[in-house]
């Protein structure tokens, strides 16, 4: 048997942490079939990809942002699409919600916006609710309010006027527009604009968004 190294060692009890949490995770039925079922398909696919593209994806930022690198891979979509002609369709629109989500200043959480805004908690989601700030759901942990959408002292001026043109309701798709370039903004982004004080141009083209969908 050869030498472990300290790297190896590291590797090891790395290795060992996290089969601990997923045993510790697995605290009902529903869980263990979950986990044995994902863990079984990290199995499939881990041997297919090559050791450097293992390497770049290990080194992701966070553990979501790894798995999503290593499933995004050629090799791996190979796998996937032989159970799941859509898997990799869903692969790009868990990537997409994971961009927006890290974009202009990552996200915030009902309590910093609260505290920004100097009102309640209770307030921050009546105004998520009535689509005057947007609010991205993940699960049981709530929302997660976009930063870009705050400026010194409140929200960045225009933006209650835009989000009321936007005939799309879904906050991810709202959320998209303001960073996504748009042909009617000549390939600006609408928050770019936003913050050149064009409301109206923005607002123009949120109508525009409205009636053409996710451009």
């Amino acid at each position: 048997m050869p030498p472990v190294t300290h790297e190896n060692g590291a590797v090891e009890s790395s290795l060992s942490g996290a089969v601990r949490r997923v045993l510790q995770a697995g605290s009902d039925p529903v869980r263990t079939a979950f986990l044995a079922r994902a863990l079984n398909a990290l199995a499939r696919v881990t041997p297919e990809i090559d050791d450097d593209v293992l390497g770049d994806a290990a080194g992701a930022e966070s553990d979501y942002r790894v798995l999503i690198r290593a499933l995004e891979t050629p090799e791996a979509l190979g796998t996937l699409l032989a159970d799941d002609p859509l898997a990799g369709a869903r692969l790009r629109g868990l990537a997409a919600r994971d961009e927006i989500l890290r974009r202009e200043g990552g996200t915030l959480s009902v309590a910093q916006v609260a505290s920004h805004l100097g009102m309640s908690r209770q307030a921050v989601d009546k105004r998520r609710r009535a689509e005057k700030l947007i609010g991205l759901g993940i699960g049981r942990r709530g929302y997660l309010y976009p930063a870009w959408q705050f400026g010194q002292g409140g929200v960045i001026p225009g933006l209650e006027t835009v989000l009321a043109s936007l005939s799309v309701h879904d906050p991810w798709m709202r959320a998209a527009f303001f960073l996504s370039g748009d042909p009617r903004l000549e390939g600006t982004t609408p928050l770019d604009e936003l913050r050149r004080g064009n409301v109206d141009a923005v607002r123009r083209a949120a109508a525009g968004y409205g009636e053409h969908g996710a451009a």
